[in-house]
This record gives structure tokens, sequence and C-alpha cells, in this order.
């Protein structure tokens, strides 16, 4: 599509290498602009570097290039595709082994938080936000001078409280986009025996936590099949938390793996160490990069050796990349990234997974909860569908996580440490009222060079 703009935000992370793919397979994005813009412009150079090769191999007339500046990316795109990692610019390969990151995860763990992934909640969840949205808020202000028609389309975590901030205090069009409701449909398709395209779902939640409140295949009701078959695993005593909760439940719960799970759960503050967290969360969070028998750090190291080393493995992670398979035909397969622009850009009525305000959605919720659901694409954007009304024990559930959410995203735009301090004690993952300023003091000055809001 001629003149169509697409800006990749945060385009040194490795986010793109599957995301340039799917955008360069599009038959109706041939002919588009898509630029690269980072606060560290090798990366961006080295990513463009890769996309053009993609798009010479998929045969795609595709312009890819680095930006020369966040002037440049926003001027006049279309599309925004966002991947902010919450750590600036510090050399690692993913937010996970950052220095910001990893303090994140020590400094609650010296006060009985173990947390495992710390992306989505918890105190960890809460410091990645307050980081991201001073850079969301600096580049949605430019979209809105440069580009106010701009989609913007949001993959980076803690996703409930960035959208939030965005579609609170901006006039961008901010829709979030993750995978985790396509995962659970595949685990319960998996659990049937059936292909997951044969099924017909509906779900109700927030980013990373969902229950499946319908389940379909061609016109036959299977949720009764889908609980039985939980039950049976739950019996033989093989299950995982995901299969438990949903046996406790009667309904199928997602996200399908523990580690996001357990973040709207008060488990991981009730570990002694990282050695007593339940359902062998040591050796996830172990893999994740948070090792608590290993010092904290004393500061991100970012030598020239460091750089140099870093960006010989980035190249060739680059190098190794080749062109997805996609698979229009099974929408569990993937984000679908590429086939979501199109259809907004083409104007298209196609149905996605995406996190959008709840505006009435699920009635009985705030109309401000940030939900996944389906929606319909159109030329504006995304129009979401209805799902019905809420379950009551998760009603509870997420009307609290929703409450946590806007105290983030609020306490992001205006550095207020107060908001701050009453989502540590709303968290699952809280700690005593008398602790929480002492932590949040601790985390604000680990994180101080990316807090301007709280510092300046």
């Amino acid at each position: 599509m001629a003149n169509l703009k697409i800006t990749c935000l945060g385009g040194g992370s490795l986010y793109f290498c599957r995301a340039l793919g799917d955008l360069v397979l599009e038959d109706d994005l041939t002919g588009a602009e898509i630029v690269l813009y980072d606060i560290d412009p090798e990366k961006a150079a080295r990513m463009a570097a890769m996309g053009r090769r993609l798009a010479s191999a998929a045969g795609r007339a595709v312009v890819v290039r680095a930006a020369t500046g966040l002037e440049d990316a926003a001027d006049g795109a279309a599309f925004a595709l966002s991947s902010l990692g919450g750590s600036g610019a510090e050399i690692t390969p993913t937010v996970y082994g950052s220095f910001y990151h990893s303090v994140d995860m020590h400094i609650p763990a010296r006060y009985g938080v173990h947390q495992v992934i710390g992306d989505t909640c918890g105190p960890a969840g809460m410091m990645m936000a307050l980081r991201a949205i001073p850079a969301y808020l600096a580049i949605c202000r430019e979209l809105e001078r440069r580009a106010p028609r701009v989609v913007l389309l949001n993959h980076s975590n803690p996703m409930a409280p960035l959208c939030r901030a965005m579609n609170r205090y901006t006039g961008v069009n901010a829709i979030g986009i993750c995978h985790g409701v396509q995962a659970t449909v595949r685990r319960a398709a998996e659990l049937l025996g059936v292909p997951p395209v044969t099924l017909q779902c509906s779900w109700i939640g927030t980013n990373h936590y969902y229950w499946l409140t319908e389940v379909w295949q061609n016109g036959v009701d299977r949720q009764a099949d889908l609980l039985a078959r939980i039950r049976a695993q739950v019996g033989a005593g093989n299950a995982s938390v995901q299969l438990l909760l949903s046996d406790l439940y009667g309904y199928c719960v997602g996200y399908p793996g523990a580690s996001h799970l357990l973040e709207f759960y008060p488990f991981l503050a009730q570990a002694g160490s990282q050695d007593e967290l339940p359902y062998d969360m040591a050796r996830e969070a172990r893999q994740f990069g948070f090792d608590e028998r290993v010092p904290m750090p004393a500061g991100p190291t970012d030598t020239p050796a460091d750089r140099a080393a870093f960006m010989a493995r980035f190249q060739q992670l680059l190098d190794g990349t080749q062109l997805p398979a996609p698979d229009r035909q099974d929408w569990t397969a993937a984000e679908g990234i590429g086939g979501l622009i199109a259809a907004i850009a083409c104007g298209r009525r196609e149905v996605y997974v995406v996190n959008i305000p709840n505006r009435g959605l699920v009635p009985n919720l705030p109309p401000e909860a940030l939900l996944e659901v389906e929606a319909v694409t159109d030329a504006n954007g995304v129009k979401g569908i209805q799902p019905g009304p809420c379950p009551p024990v998760l009603k509870g559930i997420l009307e609290k996580r929703v409450a946590w959410q806007e105290l983030v995203a609020t306490a992001g735009v205006t550095g207020d440490r107060a908001l701050a301090r009453q989502a540590l004690v709303l968290d699952e993952m809280a700690v005593r009222p008398e602790l929480a300023g002492p932590m949040l003091e601790e985390l604000l000055a680990a994180s101080r060079p990316l807090l301007p809001q709280f510092f300046d």
C-alpha cells in the first residue's frame, strides 16, 4: 500500500525479528514504508538491515529504514508498533536481563516478595510501568503533533497500565496486542484433542489473566467436556496450576503458564525464599534471569567490551532470523500483527484479539478497565465484541487488578509517591503498610535516571 508509513518504536527490540517478517509477508502492505526508531540508533540500523533482507526474501517492494530521530519516525505515521522495555538504553538482550529489572526483583525479595517474571503485576511490574510511561508519553506527544490519526499498537509489558496511561492522558488511539489468549485456546484444544481453529471461545479478563466463559466446537457446547478433562488431570495428580485453578473455578483459566498466573495471586509473597516458591517456580524465575542467590548488581554495565560482545550476539540473532510461516487460517497461531495492520489500513472487517478499554463490553466491570477482548477492525481501528457479564469470583479478582492498574498508570504520569505506595499495598504481592514506603524509596532510587516524574 503506497504512502503507508509504519513506525516501529523501540525498533532495536528482538520482538521485531518476528514482527517485521509478519509485515513484509502481507500483500496489502506492499509499497509501505517501515521506519525503525530506537534510542540506540545502531540497534535500529541493524534491525532495519535485517528487515530489508526479509522483504527481499519475500519478494515485497517494502521500504525498511532506520529513523534519523523521533520526529522523523512520527511524522505522517499511519501506524506505530511499540516494544519498549523500560530499561532505557542499557545493553541487554531482553528487559529481564537488565540491571533495572534485576533490582526490581532483588529489592522486593529482601522484603519477602519473591517474584518470577515481574512484568505484569507486583513491585517489578509496577516499576517497569513507572519507567516506561514517561517514554510513552513523550512519544505520544510527538505522534499527536505529527500523526494525529495514528493507531499505536503496543506489545510492551505491563500491558494494561501502559495502555491505560496512554488512553487516559493522551489523544493517541493506543491498542494492546499479545498472544496469551491464543495460547489459552490452543491449550483448551489440546485438552479436547481437537484442532484449535475448530473452537469458538468467549473469554473475560485482562492481559495475562482471563477465563474461557464459553467453548464451542462447530455449534456444539464443549465447556462441560473441557472441564471433565481438566478434572481428570487434576484427579490423576499431574495437573498444572492452570488446571488446578480451572478445576477450582469451573472455567478454563488462562494464561497457560504458571509464571504469569501467579502474579494475580498472593502465593509469591508467602514464600520464605526463592527456593520455597510453589509449582517449581524457582527454576522458572532463574530461567528468566532472577536468581536470589546471585548478588544484586551495582549498576548498569555498558563498557565498550560489553557493547561489542552484545552487538556480536545481536547480529547473530538477526542473521539467523528467517521469514515466519504464518497460518492465516489458524488465528491462534500468533498475534497476527501484519494482518491486523493490513485490515485497519484497508478498512476490512476482521476479528483480532486486542487490549482496549472496556466501555461497556463487560457490563459489570468498570468502563475504564483495560480488557483483552475480541474486536472487529475498521478504518479507524477496532471495535470490541461483547463477551457477556463477568462471573462473580472473576469480577472480584479483576476489579482489584483494575484498581491497581489505575494507581500505577496515574503514579507513572504524575510521580505521586502516595499512589505508588497504595499500589504496593493493594497488590497480591503486598508488603505490610509500614514496609511499603521504605521498599518504594529503594526501588525508586535504583531507577532514578529513568524516573523524571518522581525526581525532577
